[in-house]
């Protein structure tokens, strides 16, 4: 089946208003097809109220809403029950809640976390700290020289037997794809919790939790061309039991009085105050607007376009491009030598080509190969070859000035 680009462009109603820009920032977030504004809208209009236990007829119409999108989500990840799908904010906020969740029931002090030189800061931070007040101890899998995972360095730490492995599927800079099945396989035999952060993974295909056998994979919608303040914590039911929750307070509970509380079951007992009510429908209407579409058409479509704005940034004099070709699901980062990456993207702007620039929230990335930062060039299904095109003359523009 061909991917017919006209038909996909046209759903994003984005492309029409702003006609004249070039949208080439899709790591940081993606836009929303009409399918997905459609039904926020909807629900805003029509039934807006809140879900759980309300006892009219606008309530139990939004929690049904709201429970067929938990179950579109459980589906579209093919996992085992739909309890195993947690809301959360995001795949930052799912992240706070392993790291916050597994200290003092599987992590104890003197054991060990494995994360990996090119996670986002939020598969760090939260470890860092939750690690240092209980004594836990972080270990990092450094890069090969082509940036890439050093597979010969992560089996030596597996061999210290962490507790849990955290590990990007998709490095959010550099557009790297991980072996993330064979990871996962090995740090199972080493007898750890596996994490994967789907953020940049999501749209690689379909993915299939069972498959792919992790303990926890998280995303977040707006990635997945869905709303922003939406995403994802999915766990094997086993696993989510042994989280402690990172928020209390309403819907979470079952029981509470002044002598003690009594925690809800999943997936409410890690869902605590008010969800994303019209965020959850919008995802779901996201996953179901995409799924018809062809996904090998669509990565062949980005991996041509990543293949032309790769090659023609190559033959520019003076680009340094840091990302490799190879493996990589869509991302370009790279450097004018001697220029400021901010310089670079500001003039981009200036031209109505929408980068992004700076250390892209993996500062420790940027430390390990040397650089300050770079501009990042993260492409689309939307994307078309005359985007591609109109980006590198501006870079050739932007060339031409600063030299």
């Amino acid at each position: 089946m061909n991917f017919d680009l006209t038909a996909f462009r046209a759903e994003f109603a984005f492309f029409n208003q702003q006609p004249d820009w070039v949208y080439l920032d899709n790591a940081a977030t993606m836009h929303k097809p009409a399918a997905v504004i459609s039904a926020e809208a909807e629900f805003y209009q029509t039934f807006n109220a809140n879900v759980h236990r309300g006892a009219h007829q606008l309530s139990q119409q939004a929690t049904q809403k709201f429970e067929q999108a938990r179950d579109t989500v459980a589906e579209y990840l093919n996992t085992r029950a739909r309890e195993e799908i947690i809301w959360c904010s995001g795949a930052t906020a799912a992240l706070n809640q392993l790291a916050y969740g597994l200290m003092g029931t599987v992590l104890h002090p003197g054991d060990r976390v494995l994360i990996s030189a090119l996670e986002h800061h939020a598969n760090i931070v939260p470890w860092q700290f939750h690690c240092e007040q209980l004594g836990v101890l972080l270990d990092v899998i450094p890069l090969d020289a082509n940036h890439q995972l050093d597979v010969a360095e992560y089996q030596r730490l597996l061999a210290l037997k962490p507790k849990v492995v955290s590990i990007a599927q998709v490095s959010n800079v550099l557009g790297h794809i991980q072996p993330v099945a064979v990871m996962v396989q090995q740090a199972k035999a080493a007898g750890a919790i596996t994490i994967i952060d789907g953020a940049q993974g999501i749209l690689l295909q379909q993915p299939d939790v069972q498959q792919l056998d992790c303990d926890f994979y998280v995303f977040s919608g707006h990635k997945v061309y869905g709303p922003t303040g939406i995403g994802v914590l999915y766990g094997k039911r086993p696993k989510l039991e042994l989280l402690r929750p990172l928020l209390y307070g309403g819907e979470m509970i079952q029981q509470v009085s002044f002598s003690g509380t009594t925690l809800n079951q999943l997936p409410y007992r890690l869902e605590a105050g008010t969800p994303n009510i019209a965020g959850a429908i919008g995802l779901a209407a996201a996953l179901r607007w995409l799924q018809p579409w062809d996904h090998l058409a669509i990565a062949q479509h980005k991996q041509q376009l990543l293949q032309q704005l790769h090659h023609g940034l190559q033959q520019l004099s003076g680009i340094e491009l840091i990302s490799q070709l190879q493996n990589n699901a869509g991302i370009i980062a790279f450097n004018i030598k001697g220029e400021h990456h901010s310089d670079v993207a500001a003039l981009l702007n200036q031209q109505q080509i929408a980068v992004r620039a700076g250390t892209h929230c993996a500062m420790p990335l940027f430390a390990a190969i040397g650089k300050s930062g770079a501009v990042r060039m993260s492409l689309a299904a939307y994307n078309t070859p005359q985007d591609v095109a109109r980006t590198l003359v501006a870079v050739r523009q932007v060339l031409e000035i600063l030299s």
